[in-house]
Formats: C-alpha cells, structure tokens, sequence
C-alpha cells in the first residue's frame, strides 16, 4: 500500500479509538490540515523530532491544524506518562503491538518516523516532512484553507 499513499491521493481512512476510548478517524478532521505521525516513544529520531511537531502545533493548531499520533510502543503506561511529561495534547492511537500495530501494517509503515501531511480534504500533501520543512507545508497549506 506504501506506493499507493502519495502526494495528490487521498489518505485512506481508518476508525479506530484512541488512548483514552474516544473515536479516532479522519472524517473528523474534514477541512483541517492534519498530520498523521507514526512514531514510538523509544524511537530516537521521533523524540528528537517531536519539539518542531509541538512548535508547529502550537503555531497553527489555532488555524485548523491537528495531529493524530499513531505510537507503535508495547508499554501504555510508558506512552501515557511520556505524552503527559511532553504535552503532547493531540489523539493518539496505540494498540501495544509495537511493529505489528494495526494501523502501521495497514499503511505498509515499516520505519519510523513516518509522517503523512493531509489537507482539508484528506489528500496528502507531504510525506516525512521534518523540522522547518514541516513547519512551512502547514503554513502554506492553512493559506490556501
């Protein structure tokens, strides 16, 4: 499925509940610019990534921007202290899996991490964007909202 997800398609879309039981899918982030990050609290580049995902969170969460984490961790407890000491305040799916979550075997994820930019519509306007590149899709794409 990896090849399929590129830039112009649509992001297919998934019904699953978060941490805390509450619906997580993207019909409820129409006309919004989201982010879908698949990480993992043990994964060094997704921790060392995570401060430019909060800044551009921060940045533009006001004007319709929204994360949905997908953590690929084993250990809930290890992922929800982690989330509450980051502040990390966007939805998150976990399974405890790990490399066999559910929704990482549905997008052919097998490496981390791996970040798919979507517009209000659900296309995908960036793939794996990091640090001022991530920062700049969101911009542009909430000019164009």
């Amino acid at each position: 499925i990896r090849s399929t997800l590129v830039e112009g398609t649509k992001f297919p879309e998934f019904n699953e509940e978060d941490l805390l039981g509450k619906p997580f899918n993207l019909a409820a982030y129409k006309g919004k610019v989201v982010l879908v990050d698949f990480w993992a609290t043990w994964c060094g580049p997704c921790v060392g990534e995570l401060p430019n995902v909060l800044a551009a969170y921060e940045k533009h969460h006001a004007d319709g921007f929204e994360i949905l984490g997908i953590s690929l961790d084993n250990d809930k407890s290890k992922l929800e202290k982690f989330i509450e000491t980051k502040k990390m305040p966007w939805q998150q799916y976990f399974d405890g899996k790990g490399w066999e979550n559910k929704l990482a075997g549905q997008y052919g994820v097998n490496s981390i991490p791996a970040t798919y930019l979507l517009d209000g519509e659900g296309k995908i306007i960036g793939k794996n964007l990091r640090g001022e590149a991530l920062e700049e899709a969101v911009a542009k794409a909430l000019a164009k909202k």
